[in-house]
C-alpha cells in the first residue's frame, strides 16, 4: 500500500502500516475491540466517530490488509495538552511485536500532537497487559508516572464495574517522545 498523508510513515514495514483511521474503519475496529477482551466494548456509532472526529488523535494498524491494532484518544477541551487515550486494542496475531507502544509513539509523532506534553488513560487493576504496555512506554522514555482512582466502582459505577485508575505519563517533551 502506498504512503499517503493519512499514513504515518516512519511506521511502516513491509507487512504491518500504521495510519490514521477512516470511516470504512468503524465496524472493523468494532469487530477487533470485541475480540480484544477484556476492553469495553462501544456501539459502532461511536466507533465510527473515533475513526472520524477523532483521527488525528487515533491510529489504526493494518497488518496483510487485516485490522489488526487501534488506539483511539482525543485531546480534552480543558487539557489541550493532553493525549488521553481511549483503548488500545491488539489482536492476538499481531502480539508480540511491541504494536502497542509502536502505535502510540506514532500519536506522538504527528504534528497534531505537537502541544502534548502528557498522556493519560484509565486502566482497571487487573488489565496487566495495558500496565505493562504503558509502565514499559514511560521506562524506556524516562517519563515520570502518576496514578490515582479517577473513577470509583462504588460512585461511578454502582458497583457494577471495577474502579478505573487513571495513569498519567508526563511531562515530556515531543522530542522525547
Amino acid at each position: 500500500m502506498p504512503a499517503d498523508d493519512t499514513t504515518d510513515k516512519k511506521h511502516q514495514d513491509d507487512d504491518l502500516t500504521l495510519r490514521k483511521p477512516e470511516s470504512q474503519d468503524g465496524p472493523r475496529v468494532h469487530q477487533l475491540i470485541a475480540e480484544c477482551k477484556p476492553l469495553d466494548e462501544n456501539s459502532v456509532y461511536c466507533n465510527l466517530l473515533q475513526c472520524t472526529h477523532f483521527a488525528d488523535t487515533s491510529v489504526a494498524a493494518e497488518l496483510d490488509g487485516d485490522l489488526v491494532g487501534f488506539i483511539s484518544g482525543y485531546l480534552p477541551p480543558k487539557q489541550q495538552d493532553t493525549l488521553f487515550v481511549w483503548q488500545v486494542a491488539v489482536h492476538e496475531k499481531a502480539r508480540g511485536r511491541g504494536l502497542a507502544k509502536r502505535m502510540l509513539a506514532a500519536l506522538l509523532e504527528r504534528d497534531e500532537a505537537a502541544d502534548v506534553r502528557y498522556i493519560e488513560t484509565t486502566i482497571t487493576p487487573d488489565n496487566e497487559a495495558s500496565w505493562g504496555m504503558f509502565r514499559s512506554f514511560a521506562y524506556e522514555r524516562r517519563m515520570p508516572t502518576e496514578e490515582f482512582i479517577l473513577f470509583d466502582s462504588r460512585l461511578h459505577f454502582a458497583g457494577q464495574h471495577q474502579d478505573e485508575h487513571l495513569l498519567r505519563i508526563g511531562p515530556f517533551n515531543r522530542d522525547d517522545a
